[in-house]
């Protein structure tokens, strides 16, 4: 643990957030952390109604974290709001001296995706969604270079380097656009041709690390990378699986996990790997039975798929992990979710999987 890099929590609440609710997002944002490879040595909330115009955080928390910085030796600070990029780089400049590096959430997530990006499209939405969310910083770091290379009404060197940035960017976005544009055609010559065979197809959908891959690989038998961490996938992965009750295949998909406050901007760089789910006869929504939050993690879930205008879509809801539960809490749940008509499984021991695929057929029939 001593060579893991040690990381600030600190949230922005507004004051009538409930003490549940602040501990949830502050768990989120700390098995973000986990799953980046960092670990937590102070987490800290303001309640604030309206965020502090220069730096989000309020000018005594401030003050208070460049002394924890201090003491503890933090690495990083990451706060679990989307700040502006001037209110980042504030930060930055304040916390420099101390080689600390301060993160928003977006910058935790698009490093997560980072390192789990394998294939050419998710590193192009990846490269995308980074460029979007930096640009205004660098375009900062040029401004200052201009106040020191010249003088007011004059064209110094910094104001060069803004436009020589400004292009760079503008060029790179442009031509990773570009390149995703053919794969989402080639994505579409693949769909074309699936209908074109009669295929129906069904998008796992689900809160991020509830059994979407698991459940992809017990269905289909694909082989999937299966870890127990947030975003371990990103890239759509499209099995097949018979269903014995009408004598047909149908084909499942299995793509990016959703997450509370999910930023448009990486549901917009992500809507290719998105596609199946948008696309799709019908979806499967995969929930953590196991979680103690999985209320609010249902509502995430539903909210994100009306963002994508896939909330009309018919939804089979799956309650995974049902081996980690005791039998009375299976019963609860089955009483409290009936008008969901939930199938509950465990997608790790292939227990209930019948029901399922019965369902998928009364759906698809």
């Amino acid at each position: 643990m001593a060579n893991l890099p040690k990381a600030i929590l600190v949230d922005i609440i507004p004051p009538g957030t409930t003490p549940e609710d602040s501990l949830a997002r502050l768990n989120e944002l700390e098995s973000l952390l986990v799953t980046y490879g960092g670990f937590v040595i102070v987490r800290k909330i303001q309640k604030k109604l309206v965020p502090d115009y220069r730096t989000y955080i309020g000018k005594g928390k401030v003050n208070e974290l460049l002394q924890d910085v201090q003491e503890y030796n933090a690495e990083y600070l990451i706060i679990n709001n989307l700040l502006k990029p001037q209110q980042l780089y504030n930060l930055e400049e304040l916390f420099q001296k101390y080689y600390v590096k301060v993160w928003d959430k977006i910058d935790l997530i698009l490093k997560i995706f980072s390192k789990h990006a394998t294939t050419k499209e998710a590193k192009l939405q990846i490269e995308l969604a980074s460029l979007r969310h930096l640009g205004p910083r660098i375009f900062k770091m040029g401004t200052d270079l201009m106040r020191q290379g010249g003088g007011i009404g004059t064209r110094g060197q910094g104001e060069t380097n803004i436009e020589i940035m400004k292009r760079h960017i503008a060029g790179r976005e442009q031509k990773i656009r570009e390149d995703l544009k053919k794969i989402v055609k080639n994505q579409e010559g693949q769909r074309n041709k699936r209908q074109a065979y009669g295929f129906k197809t069904v998008a796992i959908v689900g809160y991020t690390n509830a059994g979407k891959s698991c459940l992809l690989r017990s269905l289909t038998k694909k082989e999937v990378k299966v870890k127990d961490e947030l975003f371990a996938t990103l890239d759509s992965r499209i099995g097949k699986v018979y269903l014995p009750s009408v004598q047909k295949s149908v084909l499942i998909s299995d793509t990016i996990g959703f997450i509370r406050d999910l930023p448009h901007e990486l549901i917009d760089a992500f809507h290719s790997t998105l596609a199946e789910t948008i696309h799709s006869d019908l979806l499967i929504h995969v929930i953590d039975c196991n979680d103690f939050e999985m209320d609010w993690k249902i509502e995430v879930v539903n909210e994100v798929l009306r963002k994508l205008g896939c909330h009309k879509k018919s939804i089979i809801h799956v309650f995974n992990k049902t081996d980690l539960i005791t039998a009375k809490k299976r019963k609860e749940l089955e009483l409290k979710y009936a008008h969901l008509h939930p199938v509950l499984i465990s997608a790790e021991q292939k227990d209930n999987l019948g029901e399922l695929k019965e369902k998928l057929a009364s759906h698809l029939g």
